[in-house]
């Protein structure tokens, strides 16, 4: 870059940009101003929150995360910094999600009506099924939420749709993890591997436990299922396909159980993760 000072006199620059000569000097030896130091420091602390997210986060979380850790930023100024430091959340793609509802089975109402905010844990569970691309061909994500604090308790990864590797085991897996205490609400799509006498055996009334599904062709019904997992394809960067069954599970495993559950921050939990919401939910059931 060339230097001005040497191509134009200063005297001459100074009275086209009616500025002094001291004026020009004082600014041109100045330390960098406070704003300009903050700002430095934070974009040190959000390419930090940024990578340590694996490039998930967008502005919300990142300020979110400054404001946890003391850092006093206004989320304008935090996207701003972002978008000059040339940082973004990974984007995000549509899916569309299949189910086998084409049966004969019973059907459960819909109980749940959109109510997604339950005030305890172990009051409301919602399940879903999604495929995963592999090298090897389709996979089969089955999870079990608890709507109380976004966490999930159960999950499988099939390699076909039969219930005793879909619902049942990720059922199975949640009441380990969570065992059921206090009446239950459990609510899903029509599929089959929800209607199917080897799932709904599992919700005798000596578990306490009430069934209940979607309407026909509405997934806004079980919507935070369905946020989860355009969230994990979204962050795995899914339909990139995996090796074999063994290299999916292994992600989805450290997505769930490592980044999910512990560590990412939560829109729904007012930017908490579920590991918190259990922790404060469990003490205010205890008292």
């Amino acid at each position: 870059m060339a230097d001005y000072k040497h191509l134009y006199p200063i005297e001459k620059m100074s009275k086209v940009f009616g500025v002094s000569r001291s004026g020009y000097y004082r600014w041109l030896t100045s330390p960098p101003s406070l704003r300009v130091l903050e700002n430095q420091k934070l974009k040190t602390r959000i390419l930090k929150i940024w990578d340590g997210s694996k490039k998930k986060y967008g502005s919300p979380r990142i300020h979110q995360q400054l404001l946890r850790q003391g850092f006093q930023a206004s989320r304008p100024r935090v996207a701003r910094l972002m978008q000059k430091m040339g940082i973004a959340s990974k984007i995000r793609r549509k899916w569309v999600v299949t189910t086998d509802s084409k049966h004969d089975r019973p059907v459960a109402p819909n109980l749940l009506d959109r109510h997604f905010s339950p005030r305890r844990l172990g009051q409301v569970w919602v399940s879903d099924i999604t495929y995963i691309p592999s090298q090897q061909g389709w996979l089969y994500l089955t999870t079990v939420m608890d709507l109380a604090d976004r966490q999930i308790l159960g999950w499988s990864l099939s390699k076909n749709l039969s219930a005793g590797q879909t619902s049942v085991a990720a059922f199975k897996q949640a009441c380990q993890r969570r065992p059921i205490g206090r009446d239950l609400l459990f609510h899903s799509d029509r599929g089959i591997q929800y209607a199917c006498e080897e799932f709904t055996k599992l919700l005798n009334p000596g578990k306490r436990i009430t069934q209940s599904m979607s309407r026909k062709g509405n997934c806004w019904d079980n919507a935070p299922a369905e946020s989860f997992f355009k969230t994990l394809k979204a962050e795995l960067e899914i339909p990139g396909k995996y090796r074999d069954y063994q290299q999916a599970r292994q992600a989805i495993f450290e997505f769930i159980e490592i980044w999910y559950n512990r560590k990412r921050l939560h829109s729904g939990l007012g930017y908490r993760t579920p590991a918190e919401v259990e922790i404060q939910l469990s003490h205010k059931q205890a008292a």
